[in-house]
């Protein structure tokens, strides 16, 4: 399971997000241009400690990035408000992309036709959305765990103690 940032505009937000695939053993994915400048300098100087457990990579744009999936054979899952299938309704694999969005503008029309499917986080009427990272950790838990990936790192963590 991998998790895919497009053009991400709130550091913070990134470093969560990173910080969630260091802890859960998934591979990301930053897809520049960025809000901000995006380094391990960078990161480590806004204290994201996890760099060294985190497998990531940065693209430099769009169509770098769809070159790559195109050749890794990998699916796109786009979460976005303006889906039809709920994200609990879907049935993911374990080599999957989570495509996330610009927390100002999401992806623009052309990035979402390319995605495999297009999936959203049920709302309260009236609420326009979810924090970026709030929402990798909701697709990614449920998507862990449809594969059987939370019990081989439980299974994991048993064996050590």
């Amino acid at each position: 399971m991998q998790i895919a940032l497009y053009q991400p505009d709130i550091p913070q937000n990134t470093g969560t997000i990173l910080r969630l695939c260091a802890c859960l053993g998934l591979a990301a994915h930053i897809i520049e241009p960025a809000g901000f400048p995006v380094s391990d300098r960078q990161f480590r100087r806004a204290g994201m400690d996890y760099l060294d457990q985190l497998n990531w990579r940065r693209h430099d744009s769009w169509h770098a990035f769809e070159a790559w999936r195109a050749a890794a054979g990998h699916r796109l899952l786009l979460l976005t408000t303006k889906a039809a299938t709920c994200y609990l309704d879907f049935s993911y694999g374990a080599d999957d992309i989570l495509l996330l969005g610009r927390e100002s503008a999401g992806v623009p029309e052309a990035v979402a036709e390319v995605a495999d499917a297009r999936l959203r986080i049920p709302l309260q009427p009236g609420l326009r959305s979810l924090n970026v990272a709030m929402a990798a950790a909701m697709a990614a838990g449920e998507a862990l765990r449809q594969t059987g990936q939370f019990a081989q790192m439980q299974s994991a963590q048993g064996a050590e103690g």
